[in-house]
């Protein structure tokens, strides 16, 4: 069963680059997926589009049932509430504790206190950090911070993971210690992990699913697929 279907869609910025054109794809549930493509590929902007962060000029994103391009700005938060993200730059919250900074995200959807402390101890627990619970950001590693922010992005159990480059930041041993976190959440949740990254070792060694952007055209999808420098 398909999460996502794209179809047909170009996206073009009013300055009038044009960062994805005639693109079709579909998605199954469970699928772990890599986006790969140099720098203006269209990378970003794909999953920007998927959790309504951009909308596309021509054609249908469809999330989980929802035609995210037709979604009116007040109900965004439906599709937002379905996915988590992972961005390359943690946006943790200084001044919250580890716990708080994964509870923060239940907390504004008004979930009850006990609800919230099982989720939050679960979602630690599958990182890693539930030792961390009343550390700060500032104590904690690069890599310890991209775990937390992890744990926020899957602690109300969505069905889709957004990660865009969220090993940038990290050294190639933290980076595949960040893989093994994710690669155990679609195996254990069966979460969608989309993830935009540059990184080929990294794809090299997983053999996931790959597409592979140039120019914001879909030059090829492969089941198992490598890093294709040639075809970037």
């Amino acid at each position: 069963m398909d999460l996502i279907r794209i179809k047909n869609v170009e996206k073009k910025y009013k300055n009038g680059v044009t960062a994805i054109y005639d693109l079709n794809l579909a998605i199954e549930k469970g699928s772990f997926v890599f986006v790969i493509g140099g720098s203006g590929s269209g990378k970003s902007t794909l999953i920007k589009m998927l959790y309504r962060e951009e909308k596309p000029t021509k054609g249908q994103v469809i999330v989980g049932g929802l035609d995210v391009a037709k979604l009116k700005n007040k109900k965004v938060y439906k599709l937002r509430r379905k996915l988590g993200i992972v961005f390359q730059d943690y946006r943790l919250l200084p001044k919250l504790t580890v716990y708080e900074n994964v509870a923060f995200a239940l907390e504004v959807i008004g979930e009850k206190k006990d609800s919230i402390r099982i989720k939050v101890l679960k979602a630690l627990e599958e990182v890693g950090l539930k030792n961390k619970v009343h550390s700060y950001p500032d104590q904690l590693s690069g890599g310890e911070q991209q775990r937390v922010a992890i744990a926020r992005a899957i602690v109300n159990d969505p069905k889709l993971l957004l990660c865009d480059e969220p090993t940038g930041n990290l050294d190639p041993d933290r980076s595949m210690e960040i893989m093994k976190v994710l690669e155990d959440i679609n195996k254990s949740r069966g979460t969608t992990i989309i993830m935009a990254t540059h990184d080929k070792e990294i794809v090299n060694k997983m053999k996931k699913q790959v597409i592979t952007l140039k120019d914001g055209h879909l030059v090829n999808f492969k089941q198992k697929g490598k890093y294709d420098n040639e075809a970037i």
